[in-house]
C-alpha cells in the first residue's frame, strides 16, 4: 500500500551530531536526553543508535528508565524529575537508575529507607529557573541530610538547568553558571549543567556531564539559526504525498472559515496530512510545503487530515506525487516559526498513524 503521512528517521543522522557534540565538549561525558519518547522519534530506537556513542542516558520518568533497562541498555541512566512515592523508588533502586533530587518530599522518603541498594543521585539546584531544584540557601542542610542517608551513594553530584541559555545575550545563564559553581565548590560529586544551548555556546557551562538534547535530533537549540547553520543534521524527516489536484476561480475561497481567498485562477494540491498527524494546527497561510521539491505555499486552514497548498496556474503536479512537510530543504525550525511555537512541539507531536520508516543511508545529509 502507497504509504500517506509518514516519517523518515535518519539514523545515521545521530552520530554525526554526537560528534558535534564531542567536538563542543571535548572534557566531558555525554549524557544523551532521549525523554518524551526520545522528542517523538521512538525511545528505544534512538537508544539504540546512540548507544555505543554516549556515555549516559536521561529520561524525564522513572517508567523511562525501566524500559531501557528491560530492554538491555547498561549505561547511567538518570531521571530528571525525580520521584514522588515509594514504588517509583523501589523501581529507581531495583533497575539501578539514577535519580534528580529537588525537593523536601522526597528527603523525607529516603530518610526512612533500610534497603542494601544504594540511589546514585544527582542533588538540583535552582540556580534562576525557579521550577525544580533546592534554593541556594537550603544546598548545605540537603547535603547534610543527604550524607546522613545510607542509602544514596556517596558522592552527592550536582545538577541545575539554564533558563534562558538559547539567548547568548542574556545574561542570566552566565549568573546560573556563577552560582552553581560558588555552590558546588566544596562538593566532590560530579557536576552537570550545560543542555544542547550550554554545549554550543556557553563553554563556562562545560562540566564533568552535559546534557545533549535537541540538538541531538539535528535542530537548533536558539531561535535565529536552523541546525544546517550550526553543522546538526536533522533526524526526521515528514513526508505525505497530494491526493488531488483542483482548479480554483479567481475570487473563491478554500477550506474552513473561508480564511484564505485566491486572488487569481490557480491550481489547488490537496495534502494527506492534517493536525490529526501532528502537523501543526495553526501553520499560518504562507507556511512553505514542497511539492516535488519545489517550495509552495500553505493556503487555508489545516483541518484533521488535509492541508491544501497553493500549486500555481501551471503547476504539472498531480495526485500521488511527493510532499515534504519538513526535512530536507525545508527546516523544521522555518515550519515552527511560521506555526507561532517551537520545533520541540513539532517532534513531539506526530501521532500513532503517521507511518515510521527508519533508514541507516547518508541522505540525512541535508542543507539548512
Amino acid at each position: 500500500m502507497t504509504r500517506t503521512a509518514y516519517a523518515v528517521i535518519h539514523l545515521k543522522a545521530i552520530r554525526h551530531n554526537v560528534q558535534q557534540a564531542r567536538l563542543a565538549a571535548p572534557n566531558s561525558k555525554i549524557m544523551a536526553v532521549i525523554k518524551a519518547n526520545a522528542y517523538g522519534h521512538g525511545l528505544l530506537r534512538v537508544a539504540q543508535a546512540l548507544n555505543p556513542l554516549v556515555d549516559g542516558f536521561a529520561v524525564a520518568r522513572v517508567q523511562e528508565g525501566v524500559c531501557l533497562r528491560k530492554a538491555g541498555f547498561k549505561q547511567r541512566i538518570v531521571v530528571l524529575e525525580g520521584f514522588t512515592e515509594l514504588e517509583e523508588l523501589q523501581n529507581l533502586l531495583n533497575f539501578d537508575l539514577e535519580v534528580s533530587l529537588h525537593s523536601p518530599h522526597q528527603l523525607e522518603i529516603l530518610k526512612h529507607q533500610t534497603e542494601s541498594k544504594q540511589l546514585g543521585a544527582w542533588v538540583k539546584i535552582d540556580t534562576g529557573m525557579n521550577r525544580l531544584g533546592f534554593k541556594a540557601h537550603e544546598v548545605n542542610q540537603v547535603f547534610e541530610q543527604l550524607s546522613a542517608c545510607n542509602v544514596v551513594k556517596k558522592p552527592l553530584n550536582f545538577m541545575t538547568h539554564f533558563a534562558n541559555a538559547d539567548d547568548v545575550n542574556d545574561l542570566k545563564t552566565s549568573q546560573q553558571i556563577e552560582l552553581f559553581n560558588q555552590l558546588t565548590a566544596n562538593y566532590k560529586g560530579e557536576k552537570s549543567m550545560a543542555n544542547s544551548a550550554g554545549i554550543l555556546a556557553w563553554q563556562d557551562s562545560l562540566t564533568d556531564w552535559v546534557r545533549a538534547g535537541i540538538m541531538l535530533y539535528g535542530i537548533s537549540p536558539f531561535a535565529d539559526s536552523t541546525g544546517g547553520q550550526l553543522n546538526l543534521q536533522p533526524l526526521m524527516s515528514l513526508y505525505s504525498r497530494l491526493i488531488a489536484v483542483r482548479d480554483v476561480a479567481a475570487g473563491e475561497t478554500v477550506g474552513y472559515s473561508g480564511t484564505w481567498t485566491s486572488s487569481s485562477a490557480t491550481k489547488l494540491g490537496v495534502v494527506a496530512i492534517g493536525y490529526g498527524d501532528g502537523y501543526p494546527r495553526y501553520a499560518q497561510i504562507g507556511t512553505p510545503v514542497l511539492v516535488n521539491g519545489e517550495r509552495v505555499p500553505l493556503v487555508g486552514r489545516v483541518s484533521m487530515d488535509m492541508i491544501t497548498v497553493d500549486l500555481g496556474l501551471n503547476s504539472t503536479a498531480k495526485a500521488g506525487d511527493s510532499v515534504t512537510l519538513w526535512g530536507e530543504k525545508l527546516p523544521i525550525e522555518e515550519i515552527a516559526i511560521c506555526s507561532n511555537t517551537i520545533p520541540y512541539t513539532l517532534i513531539c507531536g506526530i501521532t500513532p498513524r503517521v507511518e515510521i520508516v527508519e533508514s541507516k543511508h547518508s541522505e540525512a545529509l541535508f542543507s539548512s
